[in-house]
Parts: structure tokens; sequence; C-alpha cells
């Protein structure tokens, strides 16, 4: 799946928007964005090998879930509240730690026992 250049900028002008302020607005460089524009395929290689052993396209067996997406970009207006009203704080920590919250305190602590482990040091 390619990113669609034409189809952005056409979704900004229909919410009055320019394709810079999106980016701004969602913490996304320039150099980010024309990145994944060039690129062949945005999917990671991971999903394309799954998708090409069988014999289908990724689009098959992805999901869209719209209340995810409701989530998400409510998480994402709640992060950038956050940062707009304190200056100095780094959008992706905040996103992450809102991310964080949506787990159960056992999710949380389990993920934390698995970071802590010790590994062998050679």
């Amino acid at each position: 799946m390619r990113l669609a250049a034409s189809r952005i900028k056409k979704l900004c002008a229909r919410r009055g928007t320019t394709l810079q302020a999106l980016l701004a607005s969602v913490s996304v460089s320039r150099t980010a964005y024309y990145s994944l524009v060039r690129k062949d395929s945005v999917l990671p290689a991971s999903i394309r090998s799954i998708a090409g052993a069988l014999g289908v396209t990724p689009s098959s067996f992805l999901d869209e879930d719209p209340e995810l997406a409701w989530r998400m970009q409510a998480r994402v207006r709640q992060a950038r509240s956050i940062v707009t009203n304190h200056p100095g704080t780094l959008f992706e920590n905040v996103w992450h730690t809102l991310a964080v919250l949506d787990d159960t305190p056992i999710e949380r602590l389990r993920r934390s026992l698995l970071r802590g482990r010790p590994h062998d040091i050679h």
C-alpha cells in the first residue's frame, strides 16, 4: 500500500488546511512525510511477506476499527492540548503516557517486569 499524497492534499483542502499545517499539527516532519510518499509500500515488510505467502493483498487481513481510530484521534488531540499548555514537553512522550494509561494496571506491571528482567551480558 502506497501513501496517496494527492488524496491527502485533497483531504486537507476539504478541511480548509494545508499539508504543512497538517504535518505540524501531528508532529510529522516534512522529511518523514516525503520519505513515506517515496516508498513503494508504507506497510512493514513482515506484513507484505505474510500477504505474499498467502497469495493475497494485505488489505484482505488488515482490519480498520472505527472505534480504535476515534480513540487514537482523541488521544492525539489530548496530547496536543497538553503539549500546548506545557511548553517544553515532547508530544511523543505525552502520547505514549496516554497510551499506557489505556492498559490495565496488571498489563502495565507485566510489561514493566518484562523490560526489567536481567539479560546475559556477553
